[in-house]
């Protein structure tokens, strides 16, 4: 059974803990699991890295090596981007936007309206301005327009001058629009990154997708911001090869790199490989602020939205992301977008505070849904089978997403919810759980009939249905997910990197940890046990948080916060037990100040 690894005391490392894992009753069900870690291989890191006790046991129980460590610790574009030719289609690609450039030509853009599709959109937008090129772009009305690529959308882009459109984070399944572009004389590059059945629009002339069938480039990692950015890698090379900046200066595209983090971050991408890579570098250019590159209406943003540099993955996905999917939610998406594109600082101010006016609005009707999904869920129910599909009528297609993210967090299993309008047509969004692809489920649905459009990928999906066809859909949803489902929960369990003391909850444990990141899924944030703790002046935080003081026997107490614990057993536990053991993140705590930290509650157990 786990116990407490014998490492030095040193950097709060807990040595005097001896816990019976497999004992515990956890609030939420789920075993904790150590990590198993050398522990001669964890010092051996420290010593090579410079890494403290702490660090070097998460690098260690993350399977980094003494002679990797480093470059993990110090990720590196030159290091790690590779050739973006490497992805299928994307020679064709750079070879007829350069030529557009070269021409004069005018290319128009069509855009997702969440995050990913804002930011891809943004920086070939950003891009072209650079280099003094003719761009226009279309983000589509979530309300009326929906989800993907339409030939309205199209003939409006020619009508306004475009000979050449781009579609980003959409256009892999839309054989019928593109077909229809054309028709009407359009060149279509579809850049996309949803799963894909064999190699995307027939009628396009170049699809860049890391999941076709027949791309081997391995950048499935890559988001439609990620492969913006690629594409502009490319394009930029191509016209310097072309003698394009001989009389102009070229762009330094480094520049576009924080909106390349952002789109990563908010669309779930893994923490791995490249995509950690870009976004541990977008970060650093959006944390140096105006002084360097960085994205000026992102920093308008961030003020806003409270934010503070250096910035982390947790800005980007919690503070920033949600206020530019706002926009897409209720809004109409080009508030983001022109917040992210504009030269005008009057505009990024009254656009940032608009967004963020727009996220509180979001916040209440998610809340509304929410309520009303779990209500429905537990009277009907519908967590009884390996997912959760739960509608209801006029719920808003923009808070869907959301609340099946905490429906899936809520009740462990993978969730759609759905909203019908009077016509009987549905929205809905749906969230996985690790181990089960969501995406591909609904793609097989939409290939059976079951579904007007649907698509996706393994964590995340989107579709459109008719309300005659959700019994069938649900039935069917079960049944392909029955089995992966089963066995992801069988093999549910909270990860833990080290048993430390409270005297690790410090900014400078704060900032160490940071350097493993950016954190997100196959990367994700450390967790630390937190053993023989006494819970005191438990308090509620807003609508469902729980705050509180943690003490040890040594006299040590930390602060600590349990996100939507409130009437939950987690929150239940902290709230009546004289004796726990924790397990949490260490996350600085701005509130109290610059250099203040605090325990983010995951679980509890009784001591």
């Amino acid at each position: 059974m786990p116990h407490a690894s014998a490492l030095t005391i040193a950097d709060g490392l807990s040595a005097g803990a001896d816990i019976d894992l497999d004992a515990l009753a956890p609030a939420s069900g789920a075993p904790w699991r150590m990590k198993p870690v050398d522990a001669g291989l964890a010092a051996d890191i420290a010593k090579a890295t410079g890494a403290s006790a702490l660090l070097a046991q998460v690098l260690a129980g993350r399977g980094l090596t003494v002679e990797n460590a480093g470059d993990y610790l110090t990720p590196s574009l030159k290091r790690d981007l590779p050739d973006p030719s490497v992805l299928k289609d994307m020679e064709a690609a750079v070879e007829r936007l350069a030529a557009a450039i070269s021409a004069g030509e005018t290319v128009g853009v069509f855009g997702d309206y969440d995050v990913d599709g804002t930011t891809a959109t943004a920086i070939l937008k950003t891009y072209f301005d650079w280099v003094g090129a003719s761009l226009i772009a279309h983000l589509p009305d979530r309300m009326t327009e929906g989800y993907g690529p339409n030939v309205a959308a199209f003939e409006s882009l020619k009508d306004r001058g475009a000979a050449l459109i781009v579609t980003v984070d959409c256009g892999a399944a839309a054989d019928g629009p593109v077909a229809a572009a054309a028709d009407l004389g359009l060149d279509v590059i579809v850049v996309d990154h949803h799963q894909i059945a064999g190699k995307g629009p027939e009628k396009a002339l170049a699809v860049v997708n890391p999941h076709r069938a027949d791309d081997r480039s391995g950048l499935t990692d890559m988001s439609a911001a990620g492969l913006a950015f690629l594409l502009v890698v490319a394009l930029n090379r191509a016209l310097r090869a072309a003698g394009y900046f001989a009389d102009r200066a070229e762009p330094d595209v480094r520049g576009l790199l924080d909106l390349a983090a952002l789109g990563l971050v908010c669309d779930v991408m893994p923490m791995t490989g490249l995509a950690r890579t870009i976004v541990a570098q977008g970060l650093k250019v959006l944390s140096a602020g105006a002084a360097g590159p960085a994205n000026k209406g992102l920093l308008a943003l961030a003020e806003a939205a409270g934010a503070k540099a250096p910035y982390g993955s947790y800005a980007l996905g919690f503070q920033l992301g949600p206020r530019i999917n706002a926009s897409g939610r209720i809004g109409h998406p080009d508030t983001a977008f022109q917040l992210l594109t504009t030269a005008d600082a009057t505009e990024r101010t009254a656009r940032a505070e608009r967004l963020h006016e727009l996220n509180a609005a979001r916040q209440e009707i998610e809340a509304a849904v929410q309520a009303e999904a779990v209500a429905r869920i537990d009277r009907e129910g519908l967590a009884k089978g390996p997912a959760i599909v739960v509608a209801g009528e006029g719920w808003a297609p923009g808070v869907v997403g959301i609340v099946a993210g905490r429906l899936k967090d809520r009740y462990g299993k993978p969730a759609i919810v759905i909203g019908f309008d009077d016509k009987g047509v549905g929205k809905g969004s749906g969230r996985s759980i690790s181990g089960v692809d969501l995406g591909a489920a609904v793609a097989e649905a939409r290939e059976n009939g079951l579904l007007i459009n649907g698509g996706g990928h393994a964590m995340a999906a989107g579709l459109t249905i008719d309300a005659g066809a959700l019994p069938a859909f649900a039935d069917s949803l079960h049944t392909m997910l029955s089995g992966p489902v089963a066995r992801a929960r069988l093999n549910r369990r909270r990860d833990i990197d080290a048993i430390v003391a409270l005297s690790a909850v410090s900014r400078a444990s704060v900032d160490e940890i940071a350097r493993a990141g950016p954190f997100g899924p196959g990367n994700p944030e450390p967790v630390f046990v937190f053993a023989n703790l006494a819970p005191l002046s438990a308090r509620p935080v807003g609508a469902a948080h729980l705050a509180l003081t943690l003490a040890d026997g040594a006299g040590e107490t930390a602060r600590a916060i349990a996100f939507r614990a409130l009437g939950e057993p987690l929150g239940d536990l902290l709230s009546n037990a004289s004796s726990v053991h924790v397990i949490g993140r260490i996350r600085a705590d701005d509130w109290r100040g610059p250099r203040a930290a605090q325990v983010e509650i995951v679980d509890a157990a009784p001591a």
